[in-house]
């Protein structure tokens, strides 16, 4: 059997620092994601716009980033993972930079859909160069990947309440540009070249699968978003011709992947054996709970009357939960399987989420008991990490940057969409949050009801 990096020309690999490189990369894009719904209000004052149109700077990036998840996998296989994370890197480097001198939201909103195309390279891409050079060790490097999220996720508000108060908004996006240039720069030194067996140039892309799933994904997400807003109604005919279109997209896509020789996404790694259960969890157990955590805030404001800085300290607790329960995970995964860390980690999180939406007792306050609420969702987050990333990747690693990238699309429509069905029954609410409680119960019972599931991931233990 030939081993990896065999070319005698390349440099040795030093593990450390690639990781290190595709860590920076993997926090700055994380970061951006919550740093910059910290200074939405200064946005709008300073370019002189409404509320729903700064709104559009998060949902552009939404958009572009889920859009373009599954493409850049493809990309990765077909012109390497390597060149796809250096160009996504300097993609998101280059507009976070013009992001920061845009004068009108119209072309922030345009910047920030391209900005999202860089970072949506960047998971597939950095996981493709894990599995491909780490050999023994690429089980445990992805694994730690699961603890960068969330550190991105705490920092972005701390950072840009920082900013904002101390300095003016478009660092939120400055910020980027130094760490940026520093992963370009390193990355083209210490990443491995590409490996030329596992790039398939000659694979033509599937134009029609890419236009049926962006057409579903985009009117689902825009269905989601509308669902969103005030007064939206469940029956309105926008939202109804939306989640019409958003089906066609979706049942086309399907009927065309499975007749075609070379699909865009092979549909074995969508719901095949296995593959069909890990992706289920993933957006269930992790796009769903993801969207629960992002809603505290809010439910803690409304139900308890907790100020702005103690409703958004209540997710410290969490991220930090699951920072070190995914590290300990890793180092644990070898000899614990997927399926018993899988099962603990979601009964906790289930635990947790039902929890949120009971009155707090034996004297807690209500910040206290929120918080150790969050803190036990946390703790579930980071032990299913390590599993959820790994069970899939493990059954065919030489397709990697696509089971990332699929693994990341279903996080990003699972928060979506739960964020927008939660808002829109609480819009119209005398109590909402009151109604927000009543939601939790509601997520905590399907949680209850879905852990059954997990008997069918694919069991493995040891390094693959």
């Amino acid at each position: 059997m030939k081993k990896i990096n065999r070319n005698k020309t390349s440099k040795p690999l030093n593990k450390v620092v690639v990781f290190i490189i595709v860590a920076l990369s993997l926090l700055m894009t994380t970061v951006d994601t919550t740093i910059v719904a910290t200074a939405l209000e200064t946005l709008q004052k300073d370019l002189n716009t409404t509320v729903n149109w700064i709104g559009w700077t998060l949902t552009a990036y939404s958009f572009g980033f889920v859009l373009m998840l599954p493409l850049s996998a493809k990309l990765s296989q077909q012109y390497g993972p390597k060149r796809i994370f250096m160009l996504s890197v300097i993609t998101f480097t280059l507009t976070s930079w013009l992001c920061g001198l845009a004068n009108h939201v119209y072309i922030l909103i345009v910047l920030r859909v391209i900005q999202a195309v860089g970072a949506a390279g960047i998971t597939p891409s950095v996981t493709a160069i894990i599995v491909d050079h780490f050999g023994n060790s690429r089980d445990r490097a992805v694994s730690l990947f699961g603890s960068i999220f969330p550190i991105g996720v705490m920092l972005g508000p701390v950072f840009g309440g920082l900013i904002v108060i101390y300095w003016t908004w478009p660092w939120i996006f400055f910020v980027n540009v130094p760490i940026g240039i520093i992963a370009v720069a390193m990355g083209a030194y210490f990443i491995p070249k590409d490996l030329p067996e596992k790039i398939k140039p000659k694979e033509k892309m599937d134009k029609t699968g890419v236009i049926w799933l962006a057409l579903g994904i985009l009117a689902s997400m825009f269905a989601a978003t509308y669902l969103g807003e005030k007064n939206a109604k469940l029956l309105s005919w926008i939202f109804v011709s939306l989640v019409i279109l958003a089906f066609f997209g979706f049942i086309m896509f399907f009927k065309h992947i499975n007749k075609v020789k070379e699909p865009f996404i092979n549909p074995r790694f969508i719901y095949g054996r296995g593959f069909g259960t890990v992706n289920f969890l993933n957006v269930l157990f992790g796009g769903t709970t993801m969207g629960v955590i992002a809603l505290v805030p809010l439910y803690a404001a409304n139900r308890y009357g907790l100020n702005a800085l103690n409703s958004g300290t209540l997710l410290i607790a969490q991220g930090a939960a699951s920072v070190i329960l995914s590290t300990i995970m890793t180092m644990l995964l070898r000899k614990t399987g997927y399926k018993l860390p899988l099962f603990l980690g979601c009964t906790i999180i289930m635990i947790g989420t039902a929890l949120l939406a009971v009155n707090p007792m034996f004297g807690i306050s209500p910040y206290i008991w929120l918080m150790s609420s969050t803190f036990l969702i946390g703790i579930g987050m980071g032990t299913i990490s390590p599993p959820a990333r790994n069970a899939g990747l493990q059954l065919a690693p030489e397709e990697s940057a696509t089971i990332a990238a699929l693994r990341s699309l279903g996080l990003q429509l699972g928060s979506i969409i739960s964020v927008a069905v939660v808002t829109a029954i609480i819009a119209t609410a005398n109590n909402p949050g009151e109604i927000q409680a009543h939601v939790y119960i509601g997520i905590a019972v399907v949680f209850l009801t879905c852990i059954p599931s997990i008997r069918f991931v694919p069991e493995h233990k040891g390094s693959w």
